[in-house]
């Protein structure tokens, strides 16, 4: 009983904490761009109606700055709670979206659209995005399997041989390119500046951090949880394919952004502990603190240009994974 109410009282503290951060974080993002607001601008716009005086402080806030980072937080959250479901599922602190070839699909769908034509790709993009993601999704989880059962080393490395063969062809594809070859590197390297998102995203979350106890006991072992009243089984096909939906809604909206659903939930596994209970949603607030954080630093580093956020997430991501393969 004791122990029950430290981890309630922990949890209710670092969900706490990680939600004023990205209150916080967020606030930042919306005031620094270009054109910086003052925060007294900023409350008068958010709080206040009317004031014909700030009428392009509004348009900044609504129509640019705002959309963008609910973006940001949505994407980096479903990522981080992506990556945290195939860390839990395969038992393995490398596990996530990007390397396991799911974000490699939805890329070749997206770029198939931008190949048809400037005018069909800002229809067609996301839908051939998704359907992309789709396809390697089934495909990874079919050669996944193993006598009718999952087995997380060849879904693992299947997803590792997917996402290889599937980027050999994203760079033939690219290399056809002409026109459009700017629109196609920039979805390689995950773009947020055309805002979207939609709630679909935030349901599929949700329901994965309600698994949070069954992949506590999956962690010990399938024999374990099976014993203690988990189907292991259906658990682990309902919560891959929850968590390869959500990644397949993220690369639609945003291209591909990696190691987020590497970095965030191994982070967080690390400041507060293995439980899936607390680390579910503390990896989904961190991710959206995270990815807000590396579109703020992508939008102001070579301003008025920006750069890729997918480029800023790489670089902070790529020495942590060479880092975590060697430890392992």
């Amino acid at each position: 009983m004791k122990h029950s109410v430290l981890t309630l009282r922990k949890t209710a503290i670092v969900l706490s904490a990680l939600t004023a951060l990205l209150i916080g974080v967020a606030v930042i993002s919306v005031a620094v761009g270009p054109t910086s607001i003052s925060l007294r601008d900023l409350w008068h716009v958010l709080v206040s109606p009317g004031g014909a005086d700030l009428e392009t402080t509004r348009l900044i806030i609504f129509d640019i700055r705002l959309p963008r980072v609910l973006l940001a937080l949505i994407v980096g959250a479903g990522l981080s709670i992506a990556g945290t479901t195939f860390q839990a599922l395969l038992r393995n602190p490398l596990a996530e979206p990007y390397i396991l070839g799911i974000s490699s699909g939805g890329t070749i769908g997206a770029i198939l659209a931008i190949a048809i034509g400037a005018g069909l790709s800002q229809i067609f993009t996301p839908l051939f995005s998704f359907a992309g993601s789709g396809l390697v999704m089934v495909l990874v989880f079919a050669l996944g399997r193993r006598r009718g059962f999952m087995d997380p080393h060849a879904l693992l490395l299947s997803g590792v041989m997917v996402g290889a063969f599937f980027n050999a062809i994203i760079l033939l594809v690219v290399s056809l390119l002409h026109q459009e070859m700017r629109t196609a590197f920039l979805w390689l390297l995950g773009n947020l500046s055309d805002a979207d998102f939609g709630s679909l995203l935030l349901i599929a979350s949700g329901l994965l951090m309600l698994q949070g106890r069954r992949f506590n006991l999956i962690s010990t072992g399938d024999e374990t949880a099976t014993y203690l009243g988990v189907d292991v089984p259906r658990v682990q096909k309902q919560s891959y394919l929850l968590a390869s939906f959500i990644t397949g809604l993220a690369v639609s909206v945003s291209g591909v952004i990696g190691f987020v659903g590497l970095l965030v939930p191994h982070s967080c596994r690390l400041l507060f502990g293995p439980d899936h209970r607390l680390l579910l949603p503390a990896s989904f607030l961190a991710g959206g603190i995270f990815l807000i954080l590396c579109d703020l630093l992508a939008r102001m580093v070579l301003a008025p240009a920006e750069i890729p956020v997918g480029a800023i997430t790489a670089l902070v991501g790529a020495p942590l994974f060479i880092y975590l393969l060697k430890r392992s």
